[in-house]
């Protein structure tokens, strides 16, 4: 399956190539899937393939952008264009470096990476959802449609809102994720939205790909 191609692609840098099995594991039976398979830990060189062409660079950082905020737990996920509004709970890595996700009993919940970087600080903040539960669509369901320029608004615990604004929807598949391409560090505030597409396969393990939204942060205000 080749990318999708977005109005502005994110950069391709030299990362480190991601090491073990490490991946976004599921959290209920083989019918429920976010298996992402997104390794998060790091170690040795190389560059990571992606699924279709190279991206070209991303367009110059806008001059008026806000400065990025300390550090603040977030607690709630708005994203108006798909009608979502979702708490945030914490998400840490197992035994195995594999991420865990959201409790699929709740079907309107997503959840951030807690030993990442706080959605609005300098970095690449991860936040992940469900695309469908056993019970029907789930927080990111459509996550696929939303155009650029569309927005996501993290509440923090410093009642901050950081808003940010998508630049780039990708699809790629499982078994040829780019882990550094969507996972790397960013020089400014960044966010990516992660969760499952493409065609589902009970027999390979669920859906068999991964939609992935680019967002910088545009704008801060009180909340």
């Amino acid at each position: 399956m080749s990318a999708r191609v977005p109005r502005e692609r994110p950069p391709r840098r030299p990362f480190p190539r991601l090491t073990g099995a490490a991946g976004l594991i599921p959290a209920a039976a083989a019918a429920l899937v976010l298996l992402l398979g997104s390794p998060l830990a790091e170690s040795g060189t190389g560059t990571v393939a992606r699924s279709g062409p190279a991206p070209t660079a991303a367009a110059p950082l806008p001059a008026d952008r806000p400065a990025a905020l300390p550090a603040a737990r977030p607690v709630r996920i708005d994203i108006p264009g798909l009608g979502v509004s979702a708490p945030l709970v914490d998400l840490t890595l197992d035994s195995r470096d594999k991420l865990g996700v959201p409790d699929p009993a709740d079907r309107n919940l997503a959840g951030w990476y807690r030993d990442g970087v706080t959605p609005g600080s300098p970095g690449n903040a991860i936040v992940v959802a469900h695309v469908d539960t056993p019970t029907g669509p789930a927080a990111f369901a459509g996550l696929e449609a939303l155009p650029p320029g569309a927005t996501v608004d993290v509440r923090r615990a410093d009642r901050k809102i950081a808003t940010f604004r998508v630049y780039a929807i990708e699809e790629y598949e499982k078994s040829d994720f780019p882990s550094s391409h969507v996972y790397g560090p960013t020089k400014d505030a960044q966010l990516r939205l992660l969760t499952c597409g493409g065609a589902y396969d009970r027999s390979a393990g669920g859906y068999q790909s991964n939609v992935v939204a680019f967002a910088r942060l545009a704008s801060v205000r009180a909340g």
